[in-house]
């Protein structure tokens, strides 16, 4: 059946509902920007209003306004991030191969086991896990947050690989074992090759989510030389009810956002292409 053409008065219609909806959901990150250019006393007394001119104080003294200078948090944010995602790429990559392309005993129940682990929420596991971390000596280290991502915990990952190794034909595999491969060297110089977008796609999710992660820090990390930028956001806002400075926090916060902009933009074709790629493929 031909679908019926859309006429102009309803493709305008349903563009002015998407503006709409872009402007909805961009404005929080909108005012955050106009927020970081006032002072303290003008961002809430009159928040709709746009600055007078582009003050620039709240970017540098909050640069520098915590105990510990801000590069300090990007340098371990960047620490954890990178660490996290070479431990997801190779652990989960692994893993995914076995599943994929291995024959053991108890594969599907293994698997199943590691899809049923996408259901519990990161707190169920949070106390046992601090517990396990607190006897080996690793809390105020950087450890608890990056030794487990070399230990293939993310089945989210675990499962957009598996799907994509799928539909890679199975008939390379044979070739390469005729020409004397072992599975170590076909997952290193065949799979590996071919699953560039996927690997893609988990480097970037990773990167993403444990830079902009603040439970995991706020539990293992107490002090201020370790701390990463969301963390480093949360000490402007003072709980004991003293002076906060969110004008400050609001540069700092939009500064923030730079890295994972960047990410994105850079590598948005390879993200789509693979979580696309992951999704169809059987």
């Amino acid at each position: 059946m031909s679908q019926k053409p859309i006429s102009r008065r309803q493709a305008a219609l349903r563009h002015a509902v998407l503006i709409l909806a872009s402007i909805v959901m961009i404005y929080p990150l909108l005012w955050m920007v106009m927020s970081s250019f006032k002072p303290d006393n003008l961002i809430f007394s009159d928040p709709m209003a746009l600055p007078e001119a582009l003050n620039w104080d709240n970017y540098v003294n909050g640069w520098n306004a915590l105990a510990v200078s801000f590069t300090t948090f990007y340098r371990n944010s960047f620490i954890i991030a990178i660490l996290a995602v070479i431990g997801n790429v190779l652990a989960c990559s692994l893993t995914a191969f076995a599943f994929a392309r291995l024959e053991f005993r108890g594969r599907k129940i293994w698997f199943a086991l590691m899809m049923g682990t996408l259901m519990l929420p990161y707190h169920v596991t949070l106390v046992p896990q601090y517990v396990l971390f607190q006897n080996l000596g690793w809390v105020n280290t950087f450890l608890p947050l990056i030794v487990p991502k070399f230990m293939a915990v993310d089945a989210f990952f675990i499962f957009l690989m598996v799907q994509f190794f799928r539909g890679i034909p199975r008939e390379i595999d044979e070739a390469a074992v005729m020409d004397g491969c072992g599975p170590w060297r076909i997952y290193w110089r065949i799979m590996l090759p071919l699953s560039t977008p996927v690997l893609a796609t988990a480097a970037i999710f990773s990167f993403i989510w444990t830079y902009d992660d603040f439970l995991g820090p706020l539990i293992y990390l107490n002090r201020m030389q370790d701390y990463t930028v969301p963390l480093a956001l949360r000490a402007f806002i003072d709980s004991s009810g003293g002076e906060s400075l969110f004008g400050q926090m609001f540069a700092m916060s939009t500064l923030s956002l730079v890295p994972v902009f960047i990410v994105f933009l850079a590598f948005q074709k390879l993200l789509i292409r693979g979580v696309a790629m992951g999704a169809l493929k059987r």
